[in-house]
């Protein structure tokens, strides 16, 4: 979810992957592995620490104020 966020965990994903030669499957927010070998640990490790527990938090609670306002219009 960090990289939908962030532009600059995005593009540290992005840029490891081709970097490694590897396929990224990236969706709305997540990234998907066919398999769990193929999942590269050590990236995926940074990017999720790129983003602070607070900044992680205060995103979660700024979408569910958006949903609720959305809600709330209908």
């Amino acid at each position: 979810m960090s990289a939908y966020i962030d532009s600059a965990v995005e593009k540290y994903i992005k840029t490891e992957f081709a970097a490694r030669g590897l396929k990224l499957d990236m969706g709305k927010c997540c990234v998907r592995f066919k398999k769990i070998d193929d999942i590269p640990h050590d990236i995926i490790g940074k990017a999720i620490s790129m983003t602070s527990v607070a900044d992680h938090i205060q995103n979660f609670e700024d979408i569910r104020k958006q949903q609720a306002a959305r809600k709330a219009k209908r």
